[in-house]
């Protein structure tokens, strides 16, 4: 009776201590993070009210508006832009040397594959989609309303249109 004791008193030692450490473990882990000097510096809190609108970047054909958030196109680092596009806009088929990752925010946007605008090819993406878009794969859009896109990347991004396209409607 004593060794099943022992065995015993040992086992639940051991689990205790197990739970002890790894809840203090978690408790760490779950601590929020702070600037350490109270500072914002870093925080960016816009509504889409506050946001600066501008004429769309060159790269791209008349008619899209651009309101950034973060960093630069044409720059390197980190980037965040929004760009509106009115009803009806086309994109011609280009590629980009850099992937870049896009989020409907409103509106719809269309995106196909391929050498040649063809929008009776492509994807409808609604409000709230999500696209990644490899760096030089050969892609086009087009909206039927208002649409506006969100792209963030690692810049410089640039925009190559494909033979005979330069990006001017």
């Amino acid at each position: 009776m004593k060794t099943m004791w022992r065995g015993t008193a040992g086992a639940t030692l051991l689990l205790v201590a197990t739970l002890t450490v790894g809840a203090s473990a978690r408790a760490e882990e779950l601590k929020p993070t702070t600037a350490g000097d109270g500072s914002a510096e870093h925080v960016i809190r816009l509504t889409p009210a506050e946001l600066t609108w501008t004429d769309g970047p060159p790269m791209l054909p008349p008619g899209a508006r651009m309101a950034v958030i973060d960093g630069s196109f044409s720059e390197p680092g980190l980037f965040t832009v929004r760009l509106k596009f009115p009803a009806n806009y086309r994109i011609p088929p280009h590629w980009h040397p850099v992937k870049v990752t896009v989020t409907v925010i409103s509106g719809t946007f269309n995106m196909g594959f391929g050498d040649e605008l063809d929008t009776g090819k492509g994807k409808v993406l609604p409000a709230g989609s999500i696209f990644e878009m490899p760096a030089r794969i050969h892609h086009f859009g087009w909206t039927t309303e208002e649409t506006i896109i969100q792209e963030h990347g690692i810049g410089p991004l640039s925009v190559h249109y494909l033979k005979g396209h330069d990006g001017r409607q």
